[in-house]
């Protein structure tokens, strides 16, 4: 497969496993590191054929061992907001590593981090938004968030209210933009004038504090 990665796993918890099967489900490599050696025994169905070692994910000469200098890739998925940021900032300041990404308990810190050049996953600031969503805009259904959660990209199905409008009706400049229309099974790169379609799914960039406006713009909420 092109551009095959080596990726270097710290922590071999339910999200460093599943990280590290699916990275080998897609053609990549491997290497898992974690200080208890009891997580490394698992049934044969759910073993990896990289390699596992096990001592602390920030020591540099278990990382050297786990290929951390030829690795394309460094993620850091331990249950320790201490051990996930040591072990990132040596993969990047020291090993160079490409892409370093952390999982971070503490939203306060991951935007630190995220200063410092270190991609973060912060569960409790990503879990809570999540939550908030489902709530209070349950047909709003969130793929993805930036920063710590200021603007969403939400998935929508055009409302038949909708049909036969342009894209500049749903837009509120520094709030509300419509990134992508997928039409038939094909995606496009709207521009204001663009008309909706009866079957268009709408990608959405919004504001949190928007939603509500979107809902109404949608045609969701009175």
């Amino acid at each position: 497969m092109q551009n095959r990665l080596h990726v270097v796993i710290g922590g071999y918890g339910r999200v460093g496993r599943y990280l590290a099967r699916m990275l080998e489900f897609e053609g990549h490599s491997v290497s898992v590191i974690d200080q208890n050696p009891i997580v490394f025994e698992c049934d044969e169905s759910e073993d990896i054929m990289g390699q596992k070692f096990v001592g602390p994910v920030f020591d540099r000469d278990v990382l050297e061992a786990a290929g951390i200098r030829d690795a394309d890739c460094f993620c850091a998925v331990t249950s320790g907001d201490n051990s996930n940021i040591v072990a990132a900032r040596t993969a990047k300041d020291t090993y160079r590593v490409p892409r370093v990404i952390a999982r971070i308990y503490d939203p306060r810190r991951a935007e630190i981090y995220r200063g410092m050049g270190i991609s973060t996953i912060a569960s409790v600031s990503w879990t809570s938004a999540r939550l908030l969503d489902m709530v209070a805009h349950p047909d709003l259904h969130s793929d993805y968030q930036y920063g710590n959660g200021e603007v969403e990209m939400v998935e929508v199905e055009l409302p038949a209210g909708l049909i036969g409008k342009a894209v500049s009706e749903l837009i509120v400049p520094g709030e509300i933009s419509v990134s992508s229309i997928v039409r038939e099974g094909h995606a496009m790169l709207p521009t204001e004038g663009t008309v909706f379609a009866k079957g268009d799914v709408l990608f959405v960039n919004v504001l949190n504090e928007s939603a509500e406006k979107l809902e109404r713009l949608l045609g969701l909420k009175e």
